[in-house]
């Protein structure tokens, strides 16, 4: 995109920004939800079945996990009133910390104020001038700025190529690199090739840093996430993951050794400069975290859910792979053609977002589309019908020849 600049005082040009980005089909605007999250919500007047939510387990409107937030309230209050350093870390956070590393077999755990703050701050914290920090090309945005405010020399390798990994470590001063990736990749779905990842790593003598933002709740023995699945806690250096997807509520932690959560205690503005999480969301995370760990059937059913959505748009037509992870890119490439599916299967009661650049690389715009463990078969096999019967009329309407989000043409029956 053009950089839009304003006559010589150097200012940006809003409404030309503005202008642009809605020509190029990349205008973004606020919907508004007229209910709580769930397998259905309430959208510009009708009932619509939601497949664009992070909510795996469907706990954020669960009446237990609410409860549990009204009645934090009502204990500490609606607000901690300081950053965690000052006056604002209260028993009930010390509490889900040490929780959630027990959750994650850690030493230590601490809480920040988001996932996007606590990969920015753990990021900038543990690397610096002089060091290499090695980033997968399809990491979370929150990564990539992670890297920026470090300072340090970045490096993006292809998506998955460990190869690549590797001849970048190899540049770097021993013991001076960081490799930080995605557990679950957010827009697509796949797994990070992590084994591999900590055996390049450790033969380097570089940390690692591994997201599980998308895999908590979802990947590993009772959703203890893609680090345990495959026993490498005590290889990993860090585990950040976050309370606002499967566990319902909202902020994030970072899990690590006593020593090292005790360096990012000092050394990560993005804790130290922001107040801590309101009381309702620890609550409302505590008792989720109880949920999950008390009935892994949750956990079974996010996944059973998972295959049956992959499998029922496979059958439209639909270019899925098999598996059990929620997350289903429905690659369409143009923007505009993501915004009409959209639409399209919006106006036949399944509502899914088109995620459109700077999200995803330019050519990748797509429909990406979420199961829940809340949700019943029937919705998601009229979500899989909406979806097919959108792709044949957004492609008509839009006169699009070349179908990349299909295998063959679906059926709209």
């Amino acid at each position: 995109m053009r950089a839009l600049r304003a006559g010589g005082a150097g200012m940006t040009d809003v409404a030309a920004v503005l202008a642009e980005r809605r020509e190029l089909g990349l205008l973004r605007e606020l919907r508004v939800l007229d209910s709580a999250i769930g397998p259905r919500v309430e959208l510009d007047g009708a009932s619509v079945v939601l497949l664009c939510s992070n909510d795996y387990l469907g706990l954020a409107a669960d009446a237990r996990v609410t409860a549990a937030a009204a009645a934090a309230a009502e204990r500490w209050g609606a607000g901690a009133g300081a950053s965690p350093l000052v006056a604002g870390h209260l028993r009930l956070h010390a509490e889900l910390e040490a929780e959630l590393a027990r959750f994650k077999d850690a030493e230590a755990c601490v809480l920040f104020g988001s996932g996007y703050l606590a990969n920015t701050g753990v990021i900038a914290a543990l690397a610096g001038p002089g060091d290499v920090v090695c980033s997968d090309a399809l990491n979370h945005a929150s990564i990539v700025d992670g890297c920026r405010l470090a300072r340090a020399e970045t490096v993006v390798y292809p998506h998955g190529d460990v190869e690549a990994l590797d001849a970048a470590l190899a540049r770097a001063p021993h013991g001076r690199g960081v490799v930080v990736t995605d557990a679950v990749f957010s827009m697509d779905g796949d797994l990070a090739p992590l084994s591999e990842i900590v055996a390049v790593a450790r033969r380097r003598g570089a940390r690692v840093v591994v997201d599980e933002a998308h895999a908590t709740g979802i990947v590993g023995p009772g959703g203890r996430g893609l680090v345990a699945a495959l026993g490498l806690e005590r290889e990993v250096d860090v585990v950040i993951g976050t309370l606002g997807k499967a566990l319902g509520s909202y902020g994030a932690f970072a899990c690590a050794g006593a020593e090292l959560v005790a360096f990012l205690v000092n050394r990560a503005r993005t804790l130290i400069y922001s107040t801590a999480l309101p009381p309702p969301s620890v609550g409302a995370a505590l008792a989720a975290l109880d949920l999950v760990r008390a009935q892994p059937e949750l956990v079974a059913r996010a996944r059973a859910n998972a295959r049956l959505l992959r499998d029922t748009l496979r059958e439209r037509g639909f270019d899925v792979a098999p598996g059990e992870m929620p997350i289903v890119p429905l690659l369409v490439g143009d923007p505009a053609a993501a915004m009409a599916l959209s639409a399209e299967a919006l106006r036949r009661g399944a509502f899914a977002q088109a995620i459109r650049p700077p999200t995803v690389p330019e050519g990748s715009s797509r429909l990406r589309v979420v199961s829940m463990a809340t949700h019943r078969p029937d919705e998601l096999r009229l979500a899989a019908a909406a979806f097919a019967a959108a792709a044949v009329d957004s492609a008509r309407a839009h006169r699009v020849r070349d179908r990349p989000w299909l295998s063959r043409s679906p059926s709209s029956s």
